[in-house]
């Protein structure tokens, strides 16, 4: 490895290639000012090297790392080309702005890989090696070579064309797991006894980049740290070609979190990682997934009742790293048929609810049946629930159970069960509609002079699952009176709007003698 100072000894430097490796993921491609806009904050975050691009692949792709290389600060600019001559040069040329800029240049040396991909024999490879390293130092002082399938590699030939490379003029050595094949313990192995036994294996730094077609990208990467490579290879979001490339998120968390077991740093500014897993994913169109490590949606998000109670007492329960350490604002307690009281409660007093016991636990009843109903629930349902549970509070009339018959073969049905003053009363009525039907069978049951002089429907939140917020108007003795009703069912929202505003008109605010007559003679039914 290339001679250190203490101070920098344990220094893992970041190699990003989400502009180069990243974009050959099919369908990710980004447009000329994306590139640009990547490049400048994965600059900013403090990424050592930004691979830009394969300058020989098309005309665009040269202008973006010519461009990246002009307007790079701090990153070292990298172009990737294949062993010939044209592609060196080409390459040398979109770098060449850059302050300090670097060419990668690969060929395989598996078996399998110089059979069928270069038909080349091993001694061929071998010449080859040495005249792209030679050449490529001949633009720059800073070559990477690449052994691609280096896992795959006879290990008495990838040692003989490491220090080929080295003595060419190479400063960093990738041994590539290229094809996501090997394992942890493998990956370390490999790396301890090339070093070992490559002589002039001092004068290079070592490289790690892993794909992730067993899952193991990450952790494979880290494993080649601890058997001596101090170059990380990886992309924001892990995206790549086939199962994408390890994360340079996970990795820089990684190490991060567990620096007891990776006593090495980084110059990553993690409080970015977030930022630039959105601006990739937006720029590629691939979303992340919702329980992606460190930058899903999911990730500080927490829905059992007993993690969020865990949480609430002290987040170290359920969180190894805080929200804030990776540009995330706060962790997010998740609304659903899993949360607990503790959580429901907490969740109300964010959105400035005070309620008495009894109320807390009737709203937390109506919160599980809801979350049982339906996928996700916003803060725009709780309080929807919430307002119905204060306002019907003091109710004589309450919904029971409602069933509606509807379609095209009228008359529309309602068979509706209600509950006055403790017993229940059933009444099936007909109407042109459901909820003209429904609103009969109320009329039936509660007698009453009242008109109707306002109905409208709209929906709380998004999606075909959104509750339905109805509002009734009733109007009786030259007073009105109005009431909400939610649920995700258009009709039983219909329903208890309806018998809000009943049971308004009859509290103190406003007496209907009729009605009064009739609930107190116990007539209904």
């Amino acid at each position: 490895m290339a001679t250190q100072t203490p101070s920098d000894k344990d220094r893992v430097v970041i190699f990003d290639t989400t502009l180069r490796d990243g974009e050959q993921c099919p369908g990710a491609t980004m447009t000329h000012e994306e590139k640009l806009e990547v490049a400048e904050l994965l600059d900013t975050m403090g990424v050592d090297i930004i691979e830009a691009g394969f300058p020989i692949a098309s005309e665009g792709d040269f202008a973006a790392v010519n461009e990246i290389a002009r307007r790079a600060k701090n990153s070292v600019i990298c172009g990737l080309s294949r062993a010939a001559p044209k592609d060196i040069d080409r390459c040398a040329e979109a770098i060449r702005p850059a302050k300090r800029n670097r060419i990668h240049t690969f060929l395989s040396t598996s078996p399998v890989h110089m059979k069928y991909k270069l038909q080349k024999e091993p001694h061929e490879v071998f010449e080859m090696v040495v005249a792209q390293v030679t050449r490529a130092r001949s633009h720059t002082d800073d070559v990477e070579w690449s052994s691609e399938d280096g896992t795959r590699t006879e290990f008495d030939f990838l040692c003989r064309c490491v220090e080929a490379a080295i003595k060419a003029g190479a400063t960093t050595i990738n041994i590539p797991d290229t094809v996501g094949y090997t394992t942890p313990e493998e990956y370390r192995e490999l790396f301890r006894r090339v070093i070992e036994n490559v002589p002039n294996s001092d004068k290079a730094v070592f490289s790690v980049h892993c794909h992730n077609d067993l899952g193991m990208a990450v952790a494979n990467s880290l494993a080649g740290v601890m058997g001596g490579a101090r170059q990380i290879e990886c992309t924001v979001n892990g995206i790549g070609e086939r199962a994408g490339n390890a994360a340079l998120e996970e990795i820089v968390m990684a190490i991060k979190t567990r620096n007891d077991v990776f006593p090495f740093a980084t110059g990553i500014d993690a409080t970015m990682l977030t930022r630039a897993s959105k601006l990739v994913a937006a720029a590629t169109s691939f979303p992340v997934q919702y329980n992606k490590a460190i930058v899903g949606r999911n990730a500080f998000a927490h829905e059992s009742g007993i993690h969020q109670d865990g949480m609430l007492k002290n987040a170290q329960t359920y969180e190894i790293m805080t929200p804030e350490s990776v540009g995330v604002k706060q962790t997010s307690l998740v609304m659903g048929k899993h949360s607990g009281r503790h959580a429901f409660q907490h969740k109300l007093e964010e959105l400035g609810y005070q309620l008495s016991d009894n109320q807390l636990q009737d709203a937390f009843v109506r919160f599980k049946a809801l979350a049982d109903r339906k996928k996700q629930i916003y803060d725009e349902d709780i309080e929807a629930l919430v307002d119905e549970e204060i306002a019907t509070a003091h109710d004589r009339v309450k919904i029971v159970s409602l069933t509606v018959i509807a379609g095209t073969m009228g008359p529309q049905t309602a068979t509706l069960t209600v509950d006055i003053d403790g017993q229940h009363t059933t009444h099936q009525a007909t109407g042109n509609g459901p909820v003209d039907a429904i609103f009969n069978a109320i009329h039936a049951i509660v007698p009453h002079e009242a008109k109707l002089e306002l109905y409208q429907v709209h929906a709380v939140t998004e999606g075909t699952d959104a509750q339905a917020e109805v509002s009734v108007r009733l109007a009786a003795e030259g007073r009105s009176f109005t009431a909400k009703g939610a649920d995700p069912d258009t009709l039983v929202a219909s329903a208890k709007a309806y018998l809000g505003a009943l049971n308004k008109m009859m509290s103190k605010r406003g007496k209907v003698p009729g009605v009064e007559k009739r609930i107190h003679a116990n007539e209904v039914g």
